[in-house]
């Protein structure tokens, strides 16, 4: 699941993904080719990009969790 979220995002930052569609790759694309109106005006990259690190992290602790709990040979050690 964290592969499909990068892979989503960045496509949709390089302009390759739906553009009617709405995700944080084309609000990170939209934020960085129009620029911010004032200079300054991180909160229009640093929010979506968070979004996309924080997702991905739960996605993958979740799934070593998973992992863990599911794989017996983890379970002998």
């Amino acid at each position: 699941m964290a592969i499909a979220i990068l892979s989503e995002s960045t496509l949709a930052f390089l302009g390759l993904g739906d553009p009617l569609s709405v995700s944080w790759g084309t609000t990170l694309e939209n934020a960085f080719g129009r620029g911010p109106r004032t200079p300054g005006s991180w909160w229009w990259i640093v929010p979506p990009g968070l979004a996309i690190v924080f997702v991905v992290l739960a996605f993958t602790l979740c799934g070593f969790a998973l992992d863990e709990i599911l794989n017996p040979k983890l379970r002998e050690r």
